[in-house]
């Protein structure tokens, strides 16, 4: 395996990052996680807006683009599957042991994992920690990843792939790596940007393709929708069978199996919609 690390390939056996590195030291980071079908990016033109929408409301240098594209480039094509998880990470740099910044400038990696296809449904909890919606890193897809982690384990515990949070006002509000979407009536909705979720690449393009609505949502309502689903990057459009102790028989339902179809026939003619 081959990892892109500032400025060229190297082998994963010799790629170093510096342990005073910012994104490791205090998690000053920023990062994109990108769908790589036979070697070719999925949305890699969103995922790099997003990327520099994030170096901004972190206050790091933005990224170049060419450089990145170059470096995903060169990744895929010296580490051919069929299916991958294509990881662009970008940090600040080396830096002092402490919330302050160096100044030897960002560190880009680029690195490509193996992924299987997603189930077509699976199981969620909910957990007691909230999102803060107004907090300084919202909105941001950063390193700072542990609450995740910690939120992930505890649906692992209880047989589920994902977490999901309310925020701070007790409205539904999205899970660890995922946004969150419920059929009511027959209708799609998803918590809006404002309740604090991350504006997901796949989100946006199911949002755009289906009509579906940004609404606020309580917590409960996972509780009594008629239908549940996740999207992400490597997810797409993944119905949802049980959430806590509610099961939801027949999952995906009418209307997330025909979102599922819309999706797949949609990112299978445009790579980068």
């Amino acid at each position: 395996m081959k990892v892109w690390l500032d400025g060229g390939l190297q082998d994963i056996e010799s790629a170093r990052v510096s342990v005073f590195d910012h994104g490791l030291t205090v998690g000053d980071g920023i990062f994109e996680t990108v769908k790589a079908v036979d070697g070719k990016p999925f949305a890699l033109t969103r995922h790099l807006d997003r990327l520099t929408r994030s170096a901004r409301g972190l206050g790091l240098p933005e990224p170049d683009h060419d450089e990145v594209r170059r470096a995903c480039t060169a990744v895929l094509e010296a580490n051919p599957m069929p299916l991958g998880r294509l990881r662009i990470t970008y940090t600040g740099g080396h830096g002092p042991l402490g919330s302050d910044r160096g100044d030897h400038g960002p560190t880009l990696l680029v690195a490509l994992g193996r992924s299987t296809r997603r189930a077509d449904s699976t199981a969620a909890v909910t957990v007691p920690w909230t999102r803060n919606e107004r907090g300084a890193l919202t909105g941001l897809k950063t390193t700072s990843y542990a609450e995740n982690v910690v939120a992930l384990a505890r649906a692992h515990q209880q047989d589920a792939t994902e977490a999901l949070f309310a925020n701070t006002v007790g409205q539904l509000c999205e899970g660890t790596g995922t946004n969150v979407f419920v059929v009511l009536d027959g209708e799609i909705h998803t918590p809006p940007l404002a309740s604090g979720c991350l504006a997901g690449i796949t989100r946006a393009l199911v949002v755009e393709w289906t009509g579906a609505k940004e609404t606020d949502l309580p917590l409960d309502v996972l509780q009594r929708a008629d239908e549940v689903f996740l999207t992400s990057t490597l997810r797409d459009v993944q119905a949802v069978h049980r959430v806590d102790d509610r099961e939801l028989p027949g999952a995906p339902g009418p209307v997330t199996a025909k979102a599922m179809r819309i999706f797949d026939e949609r990112s299978g003619h445009d790579q980068d919609p």
